[in-house]
């Protein structure tokens, strides 16, 4: 018997529900296809002896072991039988591919090369797939320019309080803390070579100039 294993095996041996279903699926998207619910009468009527030999205590007993060995006996028989059912249906929906042996679906089969469009990808889906990528890295490029222009316009030498020191909570910087009011401690410049200086501070601590308001 031959198959491959894509495939799910859904059947039930015994009880009300016996009975042969597989399921297949495409290796290259995962798409599933499944074989119609197929009883195993066998099965179902032992099945259906067991419970009835547990509502009449026992009395179908002997009756019911009988044929559960009988069903357990002509089990794989009638598996291999519908399996094989399952397998010629399942080639109607699946292709096997020339170069990677692979199953698949017929959306994702190009019948005219006998390949799947893993390892014959479709020329239309590329060009549409590149031209995407160039778009995106197209836009990156110019809005990482646009951020290194506004970027510019930052002062990046002043030193900036990003934590209040009195409740401990982010500041991005502001010059009030969000949660408790309190004033950030915002550096100044020297007048003279523009050095950064704590506020308060009187006389420059690199050229000594006095600075304004003190």
């Amino acid at each position: 018997m031959q198959f491959a294993n894509n495939y799910r095996d859904l059947s039930n041996q015994s009880g009300v529900d016996a009975g042969f279903q597989f399921e297949f699926y495409c290796q290259r998207c995962s798409d599933r296809w499944r074989t119609h619910y197929k009883p195993y009468r066998s099965g179902q009527a032992s099945g259906w002896l067991q419970k009835g030999a547990s509502m009449f205590g026992g009395l179908l007993g002997n009756a019911s072991s009988v044929l559960t060995g009988m069903a357990q006996a002509g089990w794989h028989t009638a598996r291999d039988e519908a399996f094989t059912e399952a397998v010629a249906a399942g080639k109607a929906h699946f292709n096997r591919c020339g170069n990677c042996h692979h199953y698949v679906c017929t959306p994702c089969f190009d019948h005219a090369n006998g390949l799947c469009f893993n390892c014959a990808p479709n020329v239309k889906v590329a060009i549409t797939q590149a031209r995407a990528r160039g778009e995106v890295q197209g836009a990156s490029e110019r809005a990482n320019a646009e951020g290194q222009a506004r970027g510019a316009g930052h002062d990046v030498r002043a030193d900036m309080q990003l934590v209040c020191p009195q409740c401990r909570a982010e500041t991005h910087g502001a010059k009030f803390c969000p949660q408790c009011g309190y004033r950030m401690a915002q550096q100044v410049q020297c007048g003279g070579c523009a050095t950064a200086l704590q506020p308060g501070t009187k006389f420059c601590t690199e050229c000594g100039q006095r600075q304004p308001g003190t």
